[in-house]
């Protein structure tokens, strides 16, 4: 899931520009390309009023909630190990349905779709750049040392990946180099990475237009299908197939958000919803085995990424700006470093208050989130807030 989501947008933070009224056009799509291109342009100048979208935050908080469910009642593997037991054992009912809550990664990158289009129109290659390191890097170097300074506790039987492969995890390129991960998590940072890569290339670098993004996720589309059938690793890296339709439909949803109802934002949805349920069945569905852990029905699957599409939408559509309550707004900045910590720590928390405190499951369970929760507004207040505009600002004013 890597997966993790508030400041500067990362794996996930939103803010909208309100479009001013633009002067009488020549031509109906020129103006209204060239009107949210001054709103843009005026935003990354701070000279917008831009208007919260905290509905986005809380589904961000959900996602990662959903996530953290699977991490520690959804599965077996190392949890089982804090637990005592299956978590089938801890959580007899609910253990089935906290499986889908792997299912919150496919949420999130919905939402990376949307608020990376946003964030990134009008916006210089640079000031986009500097917005992603310093969004992402700093609470992911100070998670990295926690997880390996935790696991090399003595007491602690979780075992740490080499210091050479803790220090090559702070590059956040592990995976295409091999390395063992420090966080179970960061993979969909990778897949992250890869998505920014692309944007930045092909839409911040010639400039956001609503023209350019249409094609780009036209082009996506058709170039993730040809690398499934083509079958090259390669392409497969670059375009991700399994995963890009759900940063196209959070693209897509996005031009609904910024230019109104049309046919080609609604098409781009609706291929991409299309596309990406199918590989969602792929990876998570398979046939009722008693020795499974559990069964993850086809039409579960489809109802949580349609949830995810539906819920992006609705917000973009200002349906659910009544969920406008400032807390929302916290919940949108702890859903990242929430993100990158909940696992492995959260196994030894599981496993202090369970087996050693003998604490129920279910309190277990409760009491984990809280002190991650906890563990996330720390970073985010003493390692982000800090850390992230320092970076931001080096990066944006140094000399090339």
């Amino acid at each position: 899931m890597s997966a993790p989501p508030a400041p500067d947008p990362g794996p996930i933070s939103p803010a909208a520009a309100t479009a001013p009224t633009p002067t009488p056009p020549r031509a109906p799509d020129l103006a209204l390309e060239r009107s949210a291109e001054r709103t843009a342009k005026a935003a990354a100048r701070g000279g917008g009023h831009p208007v919260r979208l905290r509905a986005l935050d809380g589904l961000r908080l959900l996602a990662a909630l959903m996530v953290a469910a699977y991490h520690y009642g959804g599965r077996d593997g190392e949890i089982a190990q804090a637990w005592g037991s299956s978590p089938r054992a801890q959580f007899p009912t609910l253990s089935s349905t906290f499986a889908y809550g792997c299912l919150g990664v496919q949420i999130f990158f919905i939402i990376s779709g949307f608020v990376i289009c946003m964030s990134g129109w009008g916006r210089p290659l640079r000031s986009f750049f500097a917005s992603r390191v310093s969004r992402l890097y700093p609470a992911y170097w100070v998670a990295i040392i926690l997880v390996t300074a935790v696991f090399a506790l003595p007491w602690v039987t979780y075992k740490a990946v080499s210091p050479s492969d803790a220090l090559v995890n702070l590059t956040m390129l592990q995976q295409p180099l091999g390395v063992d991960r420090v966080l179970g998590v960061c993979w969909t940072l990778w897949a992250e990475l890869r998505f920014y890569a692309l944007f930045a290339l092909f839409v911040v670098l010639p400039g956001a237009t609503r023209h350019r993004v249409v094609l780009f996720c036209a082009v996506w589309t058709l170039g993730s299908a040809f690398a499934e059938a083509a079958n090259l690793p390669l392409l497969d890296v670059v375009l991700m197939p399994e995963y890009s339709s759900y940063f196209i439909g959070g693209m897509g949803i996005y031009l609904l958000h910024r230019f109104g109802h049309d046919a080609l934002s609604w098409g781009i949805i609706g291929i991409s919803f299309l596309i990406g349920q199918h590989y969602a069945i792929r990876e998570l569905w398979h046939p009722a085995n008693i020795d499974a852990f559990s069964y993850r029905s086809a039409v579960g699957i489809i109802g949580v990424v349609a949830f995810g599409y539906v819920a992006v939408t609705l917000i973009a559509l200002s349906k659910l700006n009544w969920a406008n309550w400032r807390w929302l707004t916290v919940a949108g900045a702890l859903t990242y470093p929430f993100y990158l910590v909940h696992e492995h720590l959260g196994w030894v928390v599981v496993w202090v208050l369970h087996q050693k405190l003998g604490i129920p499951s279910y309190g277990t369970f409760a009491l984990t989130v809280l002190v991650m929760l906890g563990l996330a507004w720390l970073l985010y207040r003493f390692v982000e807030q800090k850390l992230t505009p320092v970076i931001k600002r080096s990066l944006t004013t140094v000399r090339l």
